[in-house]
């Protein structure tokens, strides 16, 4: 049985799982989407009532029947390094993968369309509320005046993308900033701002949920700082206990979203009550991991690797 990892050819967190599962002799095919149909070969067979499916990369042939589990890490646009790649072999291309994996009876960390609804960072506020978690007072608007009077309600109140920076060459920057009541609000009509109350913080949690384990990192926050993944605190993450109350919460949230894997993003404040600012269910670990020595590769390898005869879930 084995697993396949979908992720790009440069990707040193996927590295690190694959080592893990090939000390424990767990075979891997590991794929990036991009390099169908030149560098990779699929082929799936429905017939007789019956379906079969292979993929072979690499010289390696994997059977649809012999799948254990499907890590989704950081893959590419499907055909995007064909040599006469267009959007129409793209959307032909995940068709024709996706529609087969789709197929197969096994696990994934994370299945596509559950991790496709987890990246709206407006239903992740939902879902924290409805998990119990603490959430800053939030906003989504395109009206100037809720902007406004949103700001006016709360006074220290941070704007941030709700998406993520804009894809481009060269990348664009868009950290967290605080803004007041002076503030012009009147672009907010050009399109949707996100505003959410300042939660002034003595560290930046980050909670990394494999299936059921925890791995919690904390990292002292500089005086005033807004936005922990820009400029430089004098602190390096360390390990950090999960209160009870947000594991709870964590586990309320992973069987809500269906999710496999996610990686939490917290403030912690004054008193040491974390509030929940976003979930990314594609999450970086490494940096943790190379920082506390938590063993986040080595969780992520045994999930990808365990099967429970006759599962046919998304998040076994």
């Amino acid at each position: 049985m084995t697993v396949l990892v979908l992720t790009a050819e440069q990707d040193v967190t996927a590295d690190m799982v694959v080592a893990e599962l090939n000390a424990r002799g767990v075979p891997v095919v590991r794929l990036d989407p991009a390099d169908l149909p030149d560098k990779a070969v699929l082929s799936a067979d429905y017939a007789h009532g019956d379906f079969d499916g292979h993929l072979s990369v690499n010289g390696h042939v994997l059977s649809m029947t012999g799948l254990r589990s499907v890590w989704v890490r950081r893959p590419g646009e499907p055909a995007a390094h064909a040599a006469h790649a267009s959007p129409w072999l793209t959307a032909e291309t995940r068709q024709a993968l996706f529609g087969m994996l789709y197929s197969a009876v096994t696990r994934w960390m994370n299945h596509p369309g559950s991790a496709e609804q987890a990246r709206h960072k407006p239903w992740q506020l939902r879902v924290a509320h409805l998990s119990g978690f603490a959430v800053p007072p939030t906003v989504v608007t395109t009206a100037p005046r809720v902007a406004q009077q949103f700001v006016e309600e709360y006074r220290d109140v941070v704007v941030k993308s709700a998406s993520g920076p804009p894809p481009g060459d060269p990348t664009v920057s868009l950290p967290t900033t605080l803004i007041g009541p002076g503030a012009d609000f009147s672009g907010v009509a050009a399109g949707p701002a996100l505003l959410q109350r300042y939660v002034p913080k003595r560290a930046d949690i980050r909670l990394t949920c494999v299936g059921s384990r925890l791995f919690a990192a904390r990292k002292t926050a500089a005086p005033g700082q807004i936005d922990g993944r820009y400029g430089d605190t004098g602190h390096l993450w360390e390990t950090t206990s999960v209160p009870d109350r947000v594991a709870k919460s964590v586990q309320e949230y992973m069987a809500f979203t269906g999710l496999a894997y996610a990686a939490f993003d917290f403030a912690e404040d004054a008193e040491g009550l974390w509030w929940f600012l976003e979930c990314n269910q594609g999450g970086q670990f490494g940096f943790v991991e190379l920082e506390t020595g938590q063993p986040i590769a080595e969780a992520v390898a045994l999930w990808l690797a365990y099967r429970r005869p006759g599962s046919d879930t998304r998040t076994a």
